[in-house]
Parts: C-alpha cells; sequence; structure tokens
C-alpha cells in the first residue's frame, strides 16, 4: 500500500489550470485597458509642452519690450524686429506651427497636428502692463477647452 502512494504522488500534474491562466489574463486585459488612454493623454500633454515653452522668449521679449517703452502698443512681430526673430525661431519646433505677437504684446502659438494635440489648440498669452510690470493671463479657447494647458 506504501509503493501505492508513493506512485500517486510522483504522476500528480504540476502547473496552473485554464481557468487560472485565464484569469491573469483577464486582469492583464484590464489593467490595459485602463493604462493605455492614460499613457495617450500623458504623450499629448508632453508634446503640448513644447507649445507652451516656445513663448517662454517671447514673453521675456514682450517684458523688455515694454519696459523700454513703457507700453505695449509696439511690442509685436511688425514693429519689434527682436520679437519678430524669435517668433520665427520659436516656430520651428516639432509641435509647433506659428508663432505671432500681435499688437499689444499678446502671444499666440499654433500648433501642429501631432500626438494627439489639434491645431485649434492654440496657446494665447495676453499681457497687461500695470506700474511697470507685467502679468500674464490665458485667454482665448484653444488649449483651456481641451485641459492640455491649465
Amino acid at each position: 500500500m506504501k509503493t501505492l502512494n508513493k506512485m500517486n504522488n510522483v504522476n500528480k500534474a504540476k502547473g496552473f489550470t485554464l481557468i487560472e491562466l485565464m484569469i491573469v489574463v483577464a486582469i492583464i486585459g484590464i489593467l490595459a485597458a485602463v493604462a493605455l488612454p492614460a499613457y495617450q493623454t500623458y504623450i499629448t500633454k508632453a508634446a503640448y509642452t513644447e507649445v507652451t515653452s516656445s513663448a517662454t522668449g517671447l514673453k521675456s521679449a514682450v517684458e523688455v519690450c515694454a519696459q523700454i517703452d513703457a507700453a505695449l502698443t509696439d511690442c509685436n512681430t511688425t514693429s519689434n524686429k527682436d520679437i519678430a526673430n524669435l517668433a520665427g525661431g520659436a516656430a520651428g519646433a516639432d509641435s509647433v506651427n506659428t508663432v505671432t505677437v500681435t499688437t499689444v504684446g499678446i502671444i499666440e502659438v499654433t500648433p501642429l497636428a501631432v500626438n494627439g494635440i489639434a491645431t485649434s489648440d492654440t496657446y494665447k498669452l495676453t499681457p497687461s502692463l500695470s506700474s511697470g510690470q507685467i502679468t500674464w493671463a490665458l485667454t482665448g479657447s484653444g488649449c483651456l477647452s481641451t485641459g492640455l494647458c491649465k
């Protein structure tokens, strides 16, 4: 009888059952379904930081122009060649289509349609000059409506 019990133990199958494997596959599928949209949002926001950072140098240029002129009227790409040169250089980025500084120093960056960014997701900064200091306000509905620049 002792030898029979030993043989039963030797022939016992080892490994996972089909149900256990199906549960693991289902768990991996659920995790992938949650992680993929979060990853895509991360990629879009990361690409949009290039759009927002392209306005950084222009903000400084508009601030310098406003300090020199004591007004924002000539701080744009048509009247100020330094601002025009910076805007032209910023437009060469991978996610940026155009960068303009309109009248009274309003910076508007139009992105390219890449990595989930739409061309309508514009980044628009409006300056206000008060007591020699400039404060910037995020205006327009482009990136604010999609939550890319909050």
